[in-house]
C-alpha cells in the first residue's frame, strides 16, 4: 500500500473515531437533555406541590382569620344590641322616675295628708259652730263715717221690750 492509502486510510480511522466520539457525545447529551428534562418535570411537580402546600396554609390561615374576625364581629352586634336596650330603658324610665321624684316633692306625704285631713275636720267643725254663732252675718261698713252696719230680714218680728232688736238675714 502506497503512502497515499494509508493516509487516507488513517484519515478515514480518525474519521471514524471522530464520527464516533461525536456520536458518543451526541448520545450523551441526549442522555444529559432526557434527565433534565425528567429532573425538570421533577422541579415542576416539587414547585406545583410547594405551590399547593403554601397556598393551603395561607388559605388555611386566612379562614382562621376571617373566623375570628367574624366572631368579633358578632360579639361587637351582641355588645351593640346590649348597650342600645340599656339606653333605650333609660330613655324610657327616666321620663318616669323624673315625674315621681316631682311629684314625690310637691305632693305631701301619708302623714302630711292625715295631718291636713284632720285639720280640715276641726275647721269644718269650728265653721259649723260659727255659723251657727252668727257666722254668716253680712257685716259692712255704711255711709260717710264708715259706721257698722249688719242685714237684717224685714220680713221676721222685732224682739225686746222696745221691740228694739231685728233678726239678722240668714237666721
Amino acid at each position: 500500500m502506497s503512502g497515499a492509502a494509508l493516509a487516507s486510510d488513517d484519515h478515514t480511522v480518525k474519521l471514524g473515531l471522530l464520527m464516533e466520539a461525536a456520536h458518543s457525545h451526541q448520545e450523551l447529551a441526549d442522555g444529559s437533555l432526557r434527565q433534565l428534562q425528567a429532573h425538570t418535570r421533577g422541579l415542576d411537580e416539587v414547585v406545583r406541590d410547594e405551590i399547593r402546600r403554601v397556598m393551603t396554609a395561607e388559605l388555611a390561615e386566612l379562614m382562621d382569620e376571617a373566623a375570628n374576625a367574624a366572631e368579633l364581629l358578632r360579639a361587637l352586634g351582641r355588645a351593640t344590641r346590649l348597650r342600645a336596650a340599656v339606653w333605650s330603658a333609660l330613655a324610657a324610665l327616666l321620663p318616669g322616675i323624673m315625674v315621681g321624684l316631682v311629684l314625690w316633692w310637691w305632693l305631701p306625704s301619708p302623714a302630711q295628708i292625715a295631718a291636713l285631713r284632720s285639720q280640715h275636720a276641726q275647721l269644718a267643725a269650728a265653721v259649723a259652730r260659727l255659723s251657727g254663732d252668727g257666722g254668716r252675718v253680712d257685716l259692712r261698713r255704711c255711709g260717710d263715717t264708715s259706721r257698722l252696719c249688719v242685714r237684717i230680714d224685714r220680713r221676721a218680728p222685732a224682739y225686746g221690750e222696745q221691740s228694739d232688736y231685728l233678726v239678722v238675714q240668714g237666721y
